[in-house]
């Protein structure tokens, strides 16, 4: 394929967003509308049969040095994708085609620029997925917001200006911070290439600052993950946008905060992050428990399902948090097993909306009496979102689950209930609307899943299977990235980083070679927590493995030691 092969794929949505703009009638720009994106599928799902598992670092890269030049700044273009970014960069084509699809009978008015906010998206989330610096990443992440917002505030429900307005505070709160910290790294380290930062340990500046710039990055992702109690925005968001909306928040854009974490935070802050996943895991857990405590009172079905969001995501951050080989990778699958889920989750219900003009439960039920097609749909989707075996929650929940046991197994037992509450108020959602009493329907007649829909639905409940079934495959992609990640987060880099001591031919592909085991990275780790509460926790939940009482350098002095004097030993060995 040639280099430039990922830039096409890229600016594909953007070129047919503007010659959108310059047409009028309402069929053509939906045709094309929907042509674009599923030429992006299919060229993304080709990249994704081209990616090789066992090649580290990036892939598919397409650079164009010195891109904007103005005075001391000089910004590169560069974009590529690893494993993660792949999976990820390959689902948003997908589910964008997928709600193109759902837009053909529920979009009624303004269509010319709803099909250009949509292609915009498209681009804007692509873009974020694959930008290898800073820069690019910012432009991406702001570029989001804008046609987020208007599909929201546009063509959604009664509250519409209300969700529209709050996502943009929370959206642009995180972003004015975010750009604060690039501009920080920027002018202390010199560089916004994401390989540079994740191996450069800048001592030029305080350990208040990094903190800073540390602070700003979590935020700002913590906000789009969303985490406890960052979470305020996201259920009233999916309540009033359209059914497109709620797709591809659900099944795309909450998954930036977690892509932040991965691409950001850990690699360019290994010990900050280290220092401070205690706190973010326990967020995570508290996160589990009340999505699902949230979900069981709720009336509107959109609303469940944004609650169940919660719950997943949190599962996600703590499978990260783990810093173990089952629980990275259960988390990175899981991100994109939840997006296939919950995002026919959202499809469904805005198709039974579309039907009945109502997604409220008390007014809801005995759908497998009236919709029988659509009720077998509804239930292998929440099959999926329970973590039925054999379906693709599982997987990624269930390794995990594993991956925090070692990690913490307070912390695990915690996390392990919220799959019980999810399964309980699911399963109890799934009582009352598909099996409970028939609804009024007063004298409607209503039909069952027509056949645009049924070229929706087939491929999602093949993703749901294909995950369930054959997750080896899918691991192995995600491979080189759980490796990056943990080697970032081992105790031994970052005091390599610390000390400038990488060897000259190390660079961002050494981060893919098989990491050490948990307790050879972290084992001797000790956070050093000077907040009084925080050192409470640590009390509380014992989640290191103690000290000998070196600290950890001097350990590693001590290593290198023994082995120069084991090296002597064999050289007067070998010369008497």
């Amino acid at each position: 394929m040639p280099e430039y092969i990922l830039s096409i794929i890229l600016f594909l949505p953007l070129v047919s967003g503007l010659i959108i703009l310059l047409l009028k009638r309402n069929s053509t720009i939906i045709w094309l509308s929907t042509v674009t994106s599923a030429i992006t599928t299919l060229l993304s799902g080709l990249l994704v049969l081209q990616f090789n598992a066992n090649e580290p670092g990036f892939q598919f890269v397409h650079w164009i040095p010195n891109w904007i030049v103005s005075g001391r700044l000089s910004i590169d273009y560069m974009i590529g994708l690893d494993g993660l970014g792949l999976l990820l960069f390959f689902l948003t084509s997908f589910l964008f085609f997928l709600s193109s699809l759902t837009t053909w009978k529920n979009i009624s008015i303004r269509i010319k620029e709803f099909h250009f906010c949509l292609l915009l998206l498209e681009f804007a989330v692509l873009g974020i997925f694959s930008a290898l610096n800073t820069v690019l990443f910012y432009v991406f992440w702001e570029l989001m917001v804008i046609p987020m917002a208007l599909m929201i505030g546009v063509w959604g429900g009664e509250k519409r200006i209300f969700a529209a307005v709050k996502y943009l505070i929370f959206s642009m709160a995180g972003s004015l911070l975010m750009l604060a910290g690039i501009l920080i790294l920027y002018f202390k380290t010199g560089t916004t290439s994401i390989e540079s930062l994740s191996l450069i340990f800048s001592d030029q500046y305080s350990p208040e600052l990094r903190i800073f710039v540390f602070v700003s990055f979590a935020l700002a992702f913590s906000i789009k993950i969303p985490i406890f109690p960052l979470h305020t925005w996201m259920p009233d968001v999916h309540t009033e946008a359209p059914t497109v909306g709620s797709v591809d928040l659900a099944g795309v854009l909450l998954k930036l905060g977690i892509f932040g974490f991965v691409r950001f935070l850990i690699p360019f802050f290994p010990e900050i992050s280290l220092q401070a996943r205690e706190i973010f895991a326990i967020l995570a857990t508290i996160g589990i428990l009340w999505g699902a405590f949230s979900a069981m009172v709720q009336e509107d079905i959109k609303r469940i399902i944004a609650y169940s969001s919660l719950s997943h995501l949190g599962f996600t951050l703590l499978g990260l948090m783990s810093f173990t080989e089952m629980g990275v990778a259960g988390a990175m699958l899981q991100l994109i097993s939840h997006g296939i889920s919950t995002g026919m989750l959202f499809i469904l219900i805005g198709i039974f909306h579309d039907r009945t003009s109502t997604r409220q439960l008390s007014k809801v039920g005995g759908a497998a009496s009236f919709l029988p097609v659509f009720s077998v749909f509804f239930v292998i989707a929440m099959l999926s979102s329970v973590g039925l075996p054999g379906t693709n929650g599982f997987v990624g929940e269930f390794l995990i689950l594993m991956g925090t046991m070692k990690y913490n197994y307070i912390l695990g037992s915690i996390a392990a209930t919220g799959v019980i509450w999810t399964s309980v108020y699911l399963l109890w959602l799934t009582k009352k609307f598909i099996f409970g009493k028939p609804m009024d329907l007063q004298g409607r007649s209503v039909k069952d899943i027509e056949f645009r829909e049924y070229i929706i639905l087939i491929p999602l409940v093949i993703a749901i299977f294909a995950i369930g079934l054959f997750p080896k495959y899918f691991l192995k992609i995600l491979e080189p990235s759980v490796n990056t990640y943990l080697n970032s987060g081992s105790v031994r880099m970052i005091e390599e980083r610390k000390q400038s001591l990488l060897s000259p031919n190390f660079d961002y592909k050494s981060l893919s070679a098989t990491p050490m085991s948990y307790e050879d990275r972290l084992g001797r780790y000790k956070s050093k927590f000077e907040i009084p509460l925080l050192e409470k926790i640590h009390r509380i939940f014992p989640l290191e493995t103690e000290s000998d009482g070196n600290s950890i350098l001097e350990e590693f002095e001590i290593e290198k030691l023994d082995e120069n004097q084991k090296e002597i030993d064999k050289i007067n060995g070998e010369n008497p």
